[in-house]
């Protein structure tokens, strides 16, 4: 990493950056991205002494179904995080953010935040990698209480058609487990503006949520829902008594959520009897939306 990080004076705003990304993803168009992994820096952004608004966090709990309280859901910490991150991936990263594809999630909590504490958030990017569809990278966020990482976020991004430089253009597809669709525990009855509202909570208001031309110019027949709005779902379906205040939680996206859908959920106990498995599929088709796990730690 780099001596130091670089010191935001402010959380910056995520419509700005959306703007830049867009502006530096024009030149990628129509031609295939080669990085190196040494291009990929190792810098740091951070703010430090966020303090998250009352009414945002009643909103974001209600919005996704957790309890309303002064704790922060570790979604929202991951929505609080998103804008530093973001403009990390917009300073820092080789690869067009435009079309970048969210894979995976996976966050480690060791004690919840709570309204009033001052919250420093960092991010860097790690672990440049070929990916059979492109290049994949790890975003990682943190975020500090007093000097100490209560929270930390690593987010899996894939560029679709980029390739490294000196990887075969072939990469075999990792071998995934087939997807059986369980007895559910639930259903999500999902309304056509869960994306608008979604992004009025989080700050995310990438067109693909909140605009059906712009779905359609991405491949998508309608909107889509963001993944984090369908895992922190999963997470509030677990319940704070059952996973407890220090838990490790990881989700690994599929197919997107059409808007409007109905989604089939089950929350159940993990087969290794140590934590829960969280699933979302689609009731008609049966194909996954997501999978993951929640475990205490």
């Amino acid at each position: 990493m780099s001596a130091g990080p670089v010191e935001l004076a402010e959380t910056p705003g995520l419509g700005r950056l959306y703007a830049r990304g867009v502006a530096g993803s024009v030149a990628a168009i129509g031609r295939t991205v080669t990085v190196s992994p040494d291009d990929l820096p190792d810098d740091v952004l951070q703010v430090r002494a966020v303090r998250p608004d009352a009414d945002h966090l009643t909103a974001y709990q209600q919005l996704v179904g957790e309890p309303v309280s002064d704790v922060l859901p570790a979604g929202f910490v991951h929505v609080l995080a998103f804008p530093v991150a973001t403009a990390l991936m917009v300073r820092s990263v080789p690869l067009p953010l435009l079309g970048m594809v969210h894979l995976a999630n996976r966050v480690t909590q060791h004690r919840p935040l709570r309204l009033g504490e001052a919250i420093d958030l960092r991010a860097h990017v790690t672990d440049l990698r070929t990916h059979r569809r492109g290049v994949s990278l790890d975003v990682v966020a943190e975020a500090l209480a007093d000097d100490d990482v209560v929270w930390r976020g690593v987010s899996t991004y894939l560029a679709k058609g980029a390739r490294i430089a000196g990887d075969p253009a072939d990469v075999p597809d990792a071998d995934r487990p087939d997807f059986t669709p369980p007895a559910p525990t639930g259903l999500w009855h999902l309304t056509a503006d869960v994306g608008r509202r979604y992004a009025g909570v989080s700050g995310d208001r990438n067109p693909i949520h909140t605009s059906r031309l712009a779905a359609r110019a991405f491949g998508f027949p309608r909107r889509i829902a963001h993944g984090m709005y369908t895992a922190a779902r999963a997470l509030a379906d677990v319940g704070p008594s059952v996973r407890g205040e220090a838990f490790d939680w990881a989700v690994e996206f599929a197919r997107p959520v059409l808007l409007p859908s109905t989604v089939a959920v089950r929350i159940a106990p993990a087969d290794d009897a140590d934590g829960y498995a969280v699933a979302a599929w689609n009731q008609r088709s049966g194909k996954p939306h997501l999978t993951g796990s929640v475990h205490r730690r």
